[in-house]
């Protein structure tokens, strides 16, 4: 789970609460792997989004603004979280009405289970790669038996053409 939010950042810093001008507008497009779209919001001053990633890999957030004239420095905020992090504990706790222990154990209960469901797909990747050194170990003896046995009979076809061509001309 992914989620994020943004914000347009006052350019007067004496007045962070101030109303920002028309033109402090920006885009935004979040991209998955393989450019699948996951949001997109243009001409805005703030939002947020949330998806879950269904492709392995990494996803790109990309910020324009418009063209102005003269031009324009927009700052702006932005946070995103993913995993764990991405849950909004604060909130389950008020629905839920859970005490601050309770919420820092759910906390490590959802942190232990992301743990072992990585362990387990370590595990995974580490017997695919067990079965492949074996293959590979496996066809590399293959090929030295094969080149051994190459070089035998070129030597031994070496040892037949040296002693043929002496002795035809009888120097043997």
């Amino acid at each position: 789970m992914a989620v994020g939010k943004y914000h347009i950042v006052s350019p007067d810093p004496n007045f962070p609460d101030a109303q920002l001008p028309e033109s402090h507008r920006i885009s935004l497009r979040v991209t998955s792997p393989y450019g699948n779209s996951m949001h997109y919001a243009e001409n805005v001053q703030s939002g947020h989004f949330a998806f879950t990633a269904a492709e392995a890999g990494d996803y790109l957030a990309c910020f324009w603004a418009p063209d102005h004239k003269p031009p324009v420095t927009i700052g702006f905020e932005f946070d995103w979280r993913s995993g764990v992090s991405a849950k909004d504990y604060p909130s389950v706790a008020k629905k839920g009405k859970v005490d601050m222990m309770e919420l820092e154990l759910k906390k490590l209960e959802e942190t232990i289970k992301n743990i072992h469901e990585e362990m387990f797909y370590l595990r995974e990747r580490e017997e695919e790669m067990q079965d492949l050194n074996r293959r590979t170990n496996s066809r590399m003896a293959w090929l030295g038996f094969l080149s051994l046995g190459v070089c035998l009979s070129v030597a031994g076809l070496q040892l037949w053409h040296l002693k043929t061509f002496f002795e035809r001309k009888k120097l043997l």
